[in-house]
């Protein structure tokens, strides 16, 4: 192997498909491949364009559809503050047709969240490395996850109009996710944003030790010798960062699901809506938190289904097992 000492350079190829990036602290080898020489400052990149963008997308579409019903369940815990028993006795109660009542609004934001929080959270930071190639690599990293998370709370309307959906007090108010975002129009623009505020506080903050922790997890654990075993470490190490994540960050969702169940009236900002929220739950820090064991579960799911899914997306699909570079 010899080291190379060059700058950043781009080299588009003919197909405009794949851009090498080479680096002073990259190493090549006689078969072309790059090699890290510092591990702890990796950078994992793919080449293909909107490569991110399209797995991260077919990554939730997965997700949902086979977790949506324990979704509904925890949401009814967040929102009435009941036990699971309860929750799910509810929704029996309501039938089977209505077991998946809500889910297009959730499956449009998921899909295009997880799109963009992949996407942009790579196009960051090749933009980020390109323009200042010196910036310490977890610094780029943050910056980016940060980034994306909050361009993510761009699709608001769409976990305003869930709500409502799952809310058992609207289910002969809105026939179903168009007619619900039809009829909202009437209390004015601002409604489909109600609850911003919440989620800007929980999607940037989160993704920032999400990302950063599994892009560690990729770069220390040992190489995978089978698919399977490769799919097992995507799925553990998601799953572990999303359940835990979640459980940090569940009650600020409590908050934000109380925010957006209100239709109509005046705009309560987090901390008011908190100090209701522990009123009513006698200042019990274990209510605030029931529904917690269902969210974990269905967060370990979920995250591990995710991540996996757009791993195996990204390799089986476009052919990316990824290029690697380090910075100082």
């Amino acid at each position: 192997m010899a080291r190379e000492d060059i700058q950043i350079t781009k080299d588009i190829h003919s197909n405009g498909q794949e851009a090498v990036l080479q680096h002073p602290l990259v190493l090549h080898n006689e078969e072309g491949t790059i090699t890290p020489t510092n591990t702890r400052s990796l950078i994992l990149f793919h080449f293909k364009p909107h490569s991110e963008f399209l797995c991260g997308w077919g990554a939730a579409f997965v997700n949902i559809t086979l977790t949506f019903p324990i979704n509904k369940i925890m949401f009814r815990q967040q929102l009435h503050g009941v036990r699971s028993v309860k929750a799910i006795v509810q929704i029996k109660n309501e039938g089977i047709r209505n077991l998946y009542r809500g889910l297009l609004s959730p499956l449009l934001q998921k899909t295009t969240s997880m799109a963009i929080m992949f996407g942009i959270y790579y196009e960051c930071q090749r933009w980020l490395h390109e323009q200042v190639p010196s910036m310490w690599v977890p610094e780029t990293r943050a910056i980016s996850a940060l980034i994306a998370g909050t361009a993510e709370a761009s699709l608001c309307p769409f976990e305003r109009i869930q709500v409502l959906m799952q809310d058992r007090n609207y289910q002969h108010r809105f026939n179903n996710t168009f007619h619900a975002f039809r009829e909202l129009r009437h209390y004015g623009f601002r409604e489909y944003y109600r609850g911003l505020s919440a989620i800007l506080l929980r999607n940037g903050p989160s993704n920032v030790p999400f990302f950063l922790t599994r892009d560690y997890l990729q770069e220390t654990l040992p190489p995978a010798q089978s698919t399977a075993q490769k799919f097992a470490q995507d799925f553990l190490s998601g799953a572990f960062l999303g359940a835990m994540l979640s459980t940090l960050f569940y009650p600020l969702n409590v908050v934000k699901v109380r925010m957006q169940s209100h239709l109509g009236g005046e705009f309560e900002g987090v901390l008011v809506i908190f100090k209701k929220v522990m009123e009513e739950r006698n200042y019990s820090f274990r209510k605030l938190f029931r529904g917690v064991p269902i969210n974990y579960t269905r967060s370990f799911i979920s995250w591990g289904i995710i991540n996996a899914t757009y791993e195996f997306l990204m390799k089986n699909i476009f052919n990316e097992n990824g290029k690697y570079m380090t910075s100082s």
